[in-house]
């Protein structure tokens, strides 16, 4: 018979190093070395684009859009103030439209902090309105992506869109907090569907309204949406990071109401440091006002 095999035990014992590997300190040195903040130091702010569109083709069966005007006005005085080449156009048809923005994705915005392009008009499906036609919002947003414009590449691309992403009404749920202010039956709202579509890096989408809802706007004194955007713009644009700045937007169009509806504004941030529109060097600001002028 032989002897069974003797079994020996041996008992390990495992230290965990807590010296970092050269890899965590190489990814930790690099995301403490990551700019927090965009720069925003360049020789011009940049371009701003507006296209306002009051009329439409009658075989589209919309609406004029009355008040816009006021939007259009009130854009223009604060994008300016934040040292913004204004461009605004009223009215044009789709092909002149895409001809513009094409021309504004190849232009050279190397000396530029940023760019932003607004559309005030009526929207469907993932398009706005041009006069007498949709253009589709994905083809937009492409144009500014890194591969087709490349002096952007790493700047905040804002757009900001005044259209309506549905036709349901957001209903108020409660009382009307204080400082809050029952709107006129002229308010009107503004029509169809607006869906969100996918942009890219340092893109910052912006509503007026969450999708499948309808935005208000007041004949006489514009869109709630871009009119409280405006004058939160004006009040605290050079101290308030500009996310920060939308959040404080969507709480003073939420406490609006129209004949007990209320509107929702929201925005999708691809953006991947903070904003901030502080004001400019003097020399900076006069380097901006000369080149508008020119």
């Amino acid at each position: 018979m032989k002897t069974p095999p003797t079994v020996v035990f041996i008992h390990s014992f495992f230290f965990v190093s807590r010296v970092p590997s050269l890899t965590t300190m190489a990814s930790e040195e690099k995301a403490s070395d990551l700019p927090l903040e965009y720069q925003m130091d360049n020789k011009q702010r940049g371009l701003a684009l507006i296209f306002n569109q009051e009329h439409f083709d009658l075989k589209l069966n919309l609406n004029q859009r009355r008040g816009t005007a006021k939007d259009k006005a009130s854009l223009t005085e604060r994008f300016q103030e934040l040292g913004f080449k204004v461009k605004a156009y009223d009215d044009i048809k789709k092909k002149k439209m895409l001809c513009i923005l094409r021309k504004a994705a190849e232009a050279n915005h190397t000396d530029a902090d940023c760019f932003v392009c607004v559309f005030l008009s009526h929207g469907d499906d993932g398009h706005v309105f041009a006069r007498h036609n949709t253009v589709d919002i994905k083809e937009i947003t492409a144009l500014f992506k890194g591969n087709r414009c490349r002096s952007l590449v790493g700047k905040p691309k804002i757009f900001i869109f005044q259209a309506c992403r549905g036709k349901v009404h957001e209903n108020a749920v409660t009382h009307l907090a204080r400082g809050d202010s029952e709107m006129s039956s002229e308010v009107v709202e503004e029509a169809a569907i607006l869906c969100t579509p996918p942009a890219g890096e340092d893109f910052l989408m912006c509503y007026c309204v969450s999708e499948g809802f309808v935005s208000f706007r007041n004949p006489s004194n514009g869109s709630f949406y871009i009119q409280d955007l405006c004058e939160t713009l004006q009040e605290q644009a050079s101290t308030l990071e500009f996310t920060e700045l939308l959040t404080l937007v969507n709480l003073k169009v939420s406490r609006r109401c129209a004949a007990n509806n209320k509107q929702m504004p929201c925005f999708t941030s691809m953006l991947t440091k903070k904003l901030y529109f502080k004001p400019k060097k003097e020399r900076s600001i006069i380097s901006v006002i000369f080149h508008i002028q020119e």
